[in-house]
């Protein structure tokens, strides 16, 4: 299992942040109003927490990052995905089990020109929820749950391949290099085309 925890860490927070980029595209609420304005309206998930599509594109950019940083930014990295998943099932609980006007209150405007968060607010008749604030609840959940993995096991995680080291051995054959040599050698600093002989 732990020979395997960078993969499992990456591919579950890669997925999380392509899911909560998804979520925001789709209707979270349903908001019936009332009065002469009264029709039904459709919100987004982007609309109803504006930061979930910045903050699910900056999941999957961070399970991407994992894949090749040392063990300082694994831990770095992990608070980070805690953090945002705290956040993001914080707010997405609070649209759907509070229904804030705040919510709504860009979708009212829109349609009705009416500014304000009482004026909003006045016009709301009902809210209802899709299912879509709870799979993405459920995602942010799973989120935390990765980023604990990553700091519990980072130490313990294989090292990176060798082409994202530039402290790698020198080489240890003394054969003529190949092209691929010759770019490993330059990459660490060396010119390849250097005769070291002292005669």
């Amino acid at each position: 299992m732990i020979a395997r925890a960078r993969q499992l860490s990456v591919v579950v927070i890669v997925l999380c942040g392509a899911v909560g980029v998804m979520s925001s595209t789709q209707v979270w609420l349903h908001v019936r109003l009332t009065g002469a304005a009264a029709h039904d309206l459709t919100v987004n998930g982007a609309v109803a927490i504006p930061v979930l599509a910045p903050l699910g594109l900056a999941v999957l950019a961070l399970g991407v990052a994992l894949s090749i940083v040392g063990l300082v930014l694994r831990y770095v990295f992990g608070v980070i995905a805690l953090a945002i998943g705290v956040a993001q099932a914080f707010l997405a609980a609070q649209v759907a089990f509070e229904h804030p006007t705040s919510a709504v209150a860009r979708t009212v405007t829109d349609a009705t020109g009416i500014t304000g968060d009482a004026a909003v607010a006045a016009l709301v008749d009902t809210v209802t929820t899709t299912m879509w604030p709870a799979i993405t609840i459920a995602v942010w959940v799973i989120l935390c749950a990765a980023a604990v993995f990553v700091l519990v096991t980072a130490r313990r995680w294989q090292a990176t391949g060798r082409k994202y080291r530039t402290d790698a051995a020198p080489r240890a054959s003394a054969g003529p290099l190949d092209a691929v040599d010759s770019w490993d050698e330059l990459s660490r600093g060396d010119d390849p085309t250097r005769d070291d002989d002292p005669r």
